[in-house]
């Protein structure tokens, strides 16, 4: 009897501890359950940024966001106060996305971050171009904090083609000297129209590069990196990445209208290229 009653109060006694410790409110996803609903949200995210055809309505992307929720019995209510409550605390945050991505990691090992030799063309209005995987993170012992690109299509881009580039960014901090920076190049048979810009804040950010109206593009690249000598910062966390191709006039184009300048003209403020190589230059 008495050993029946020390192994109750030791089971009470470790619920207690385990309650003490877990700083997530019980009217909050866990962290565990929030690792799983954040993986299938990211790779919902992604299903819409591959298939934007399939995807451009809201309507589509609620219901592919819903049939999550239903997936693991929450609503969308329960979903978006998580997200708040994450964000006010993003020391842990921080963890659970860490365990995010090694999770995705982990599912795509076998894939690789292998960039397609040529990216796909297609008469649609707008489609993702972007050829690599839609996260990665910045850490201090990386020995290159970034990504680069290169596609080539298979056959030329259309004249006056647009591009925005597209991604979600976590960590930064006011103590860093130096910016995450974002350059995005498009070539022509012999200019290449360039941008060139720095994230300073976290959030989700858009950059749009216009090309000239009658030229056609051979040739997209550019990179994102991250240069920190002094090192002061944890990790920075970017997802959510996508490179969207419109052809000129898109009705979609009209949100960025006043963010950049129409592509320069002919031989104005533009690179002329050496048609011997197709180097990207960073």
């Amino acid at each position: 009897m008495q050993h029946n009653m020390r192994t109750f109060g030791l089971t009470i006694l470790t619920c207690i501890l385990i309650a003490s410790c877990s700083k997530v409110p019980s009217h909050i996803l866990s962290e565990k359950e929030m690792q799983l609903v954040m993986k299938d949200m990211l790779i919902a995210e992604s299903m819409i940024g591959n298939d934007y055809g399939r995807y451009h309505t809201d309507t589509a992307k609620v219901a592919l966001y819903e049939s999550v929720f239903r997936k693991y019995d929450i609503d969308r209510a329960l979903y978006d106060s998580s997200l708040v409550w994450y964000g006010r605390n993003l020391d842990i945050y921080m963890k659970v996305y860490e365990r995010v991505i090694a999770d995705l990691n982990n599912a795509i090992t076998a894939l690789g971050d292998v960039q397609a030799s040529a990216a796909p063309v297609t008469n649609q209005d707008s489609v993702n171009i972007w050829p690599r995987r839609e996260y990665l993170t910045f850490q201090p012992k990386d020995l290159f904090r970034g990504v680069v690109f290169d596609i080539v299509p298979e056959k030329n881009y259309s004249s006056g083609s647009a591009f925005v580039i597209g991604l979600r960014v976590w960590g930064l901090t006011n103590s860093m000297q130096n910016r995450p920076e974002i350059r995005l190049n498009a070539v022509h048979n012999d200019t290449i129209i360039s941008i060139r810009k720095q994230i300073d804040r976290d959030g989700y950010h858009e950059f749009i590069l216009r090309t000239q109206a009658a030229k056609q593009v051979k040739q997209v690249y550019g990179s994102i990196r991250f240069e920190d000598e002094k090192r002061s910062y944890y990790k920075i966390f970017v997802d959510s990445l996508s490179l969207m191709k419109y052809n000129y006039g898109s009705e979609a184009l009209k949100k960025y209208e006043g963010e950049e300048e129409e592509a320069p003209a002919e031989n104005e403020n533009s690179t002329e290229l050496d048609p011997s190589t197709f180097i990207p230059r960073f």
